[in-house]
C-alpha cells in the first residue's frame, strides 16, 4: 500500500482529503502546517507528499526546499495543493523541484489522477536509476558521439507538447534542463531597452536548445518559445555535463555545433545591421522556409511580428516590402499565408 504524507492546515480540508485517499487504498499520514510535515515526512518516508502552500510555521515552499536538502527524502514525488493560481506561484513551485500543481478547490479524479501518475512515474524513474547505478559506466562509455546523445534525449528524455505561442522556459528560469526539439519549430527572444520583442535565434527538429553554462545553475537569459505546434524531449543539465567530462568525442562535437551557431549569428547580425530592408525581409522569409522544413512553393504560415522582429525591422516597414514583393511575382499572399512564385528572385533581391 502506497503512503501518503498530506500537509494541510484548514482542518476540515485535510480530513475530507485524508478519507477520499484512503478510499482510493492508500495509507495516509496527516500534518497540520509545515513543520510538522517535516518531522513526520523524514520518520515516516513516505512514497509522495502533497502539501499547501500558505501554512503558519513553515510554508509549503520551505517543506519543498527541506525535502530536497537531504539524501532520504529528496526524492520523494512532491504535488502542491493550494488556492494560488498565479502563473508566477506555479513557475516558482515548479522551478523549485515540485512535480504537479493542484489549484482549490479540485475534484476527486484531478487529485487521484495527479497522485497516481506521479506515483507511477517514480516507480519507472527509480527502476531506471536502479539500472542505471549497475551499468553507467558502460552506458557512458557507449555514447561516442552527437548522434548517440540525441539518441540518448529520445530514449530517456522527459517528452513535453507545448502549443503554437507556448513558452518552454522563461527569462529568469532556472537552467536545469536541456532540450532536443523533436517536432516543430521555436523561437528564443528577449525585449531591449524599449520593451520591443527581439528574436535572437530560430531553432528546428533535431536541434539542441537550452545551452547555458553547465558549472553554474545560473537562469535562462531568454524566452523560447513554441512556433508551431512543438514537442522537445529534457535531459537534466548535470547529466549532460557528466557524459561530456566522460566523452571527449561528444564534447568536441557539441563544442563544433556551438561555435558553427554562434557564426551563423554573428551573420546574422551583420546582414541585420548592412542589409538592406528588402534584402532583411527576402533572407527572413528564407530563414524560415528553411527552419520549418518548407518547399518554396507551400503556404508559410507565420506572423509578422515575428518575421519583422527576427528581421530587425518595424512590422510597417516590413508589410510594406511583402506587399512591394507580391507586385512584383516574387510572392503571393493569401490572408496571413505568403507563397514564394519567384525563388531566385527572392535569393537576388539587394
Amino acid at each position: 500500500m502506497k503512503r501518503i504524507l498530506l500537509i494541510e492546515d484548514d482542518i476540515a480540508l485535510r480530513e475530507n482529503t485524508a478519507e477520499l485517499l484512503e478510499l482510493s487504498g492508500f495509507m495516509v499520514f496527516t500534518a497540520a502546517n509545515g513543520k510538522i510535515g517535516i518531522e513526520k515526512a523524514k520518520k515516516e518516508i513516505p512514497d509522495i507528499i502533497v502539501c499547501d502552500i500558505m501554512m503558519p510555521e513553515i510554508d509549503g515552499y520551505g517543506v519543498l526546499e527541506s525535502m530536497a536538502s537531504e539524501e532520504r527524502t529528496k526524492h520523494i514525488p512532491f504535488i502542491f495543493l493550494s488556492a494560488k493560481t498565479e502563473h508566477k506561484e506555479i513557475r516558482k513551485g515548479m522551478d523549485m523541484g515540485a512535480d504537479d500543481y493542484l489549484t482549490k478547490p479540485f475534484d476527486e479524479m484531478e487529485l487521484i489522477s495527479a497522485v497516481e501518475s506521479r506515483l507511477a512515474k517514480a516507480t519507472i524513474l527509480n527502476l531506471r536509476e536502479n539500472y542505471k547505478a549497475n551499468d553507467t559506466a558502460e552506458d557512458d562509455e557507449n555514447l561516442q558521439n552527437l548522434n548517440q546523445l540525441k539518441n540518448y534525449f529520445y530514449d530517456e528524455g522527459e517528452i513535453a507538447k507545448y502549443k503554437k505561442g507556448e513558452a518552454i522556459y522563461q527569462n529568469g528560469d532556472h537552467s536545469n534542463n536541456m532540450f532536443l526539439i523533436l517536432k516543430g519549430v521555436v523561437k528564443t527572444h528577449t525585449m531591449d531597452a524599449n520593451a520591443k520583442e527581439l528574436i535572437t535565434g530560430l531553432y528546428k527538429a533535431d536541434d539542441f536548445l537550452g545551452f547555458t553554462s553547465f558549472d553554474d545553475n545560473i537562469p535562462y537569459t531568454e524566452t523560447a518559445t513554441a512556433v508551431e505546434e512543438t514537442e522537445v524531449a529534457a535531459i537534466s543539465k548535470n547529466f549532460v555535463r557528466d557524459i561530456l567530462k566522460k566523452s571527449q568525442d561528444v564534447s568536441l562535437e557539441l563544442m563544433n555545433l556551438l561555435s558553427d551557431n554562434l557564426s551563423e549569428i554573428k551573420l546574422q547580425l551583420v546582414k541585420m545591421a548592412y542589409s538592406s530592408v528588402r534584402k532583411k525581409t527576402a533572407n527572413t522569409i528564407l530563414q524560415f522556409v528553411d527552419v520549418m522544413n518548407k518547399k518554396p512553393e507551400a503556404a508559410l504560415k507565420i506572423s509578422r511580428n515575428d518575421l519583422a522582429t527576427t528581421a530587425g525591422i518595424a512590422t510597417e516597414s516590413l508589410i510594406r516590402t511583402l506587399s512591394d514583393f507580391k507586385r512584383d511575382g516574387i510572392i503571393e499572399i493569401e490572408g496571413r499565408d505568403i507563397r514564394i512564385i519567384d525563388l531566385d528572385g527572392l535569393r537576388n533581391i539587394e
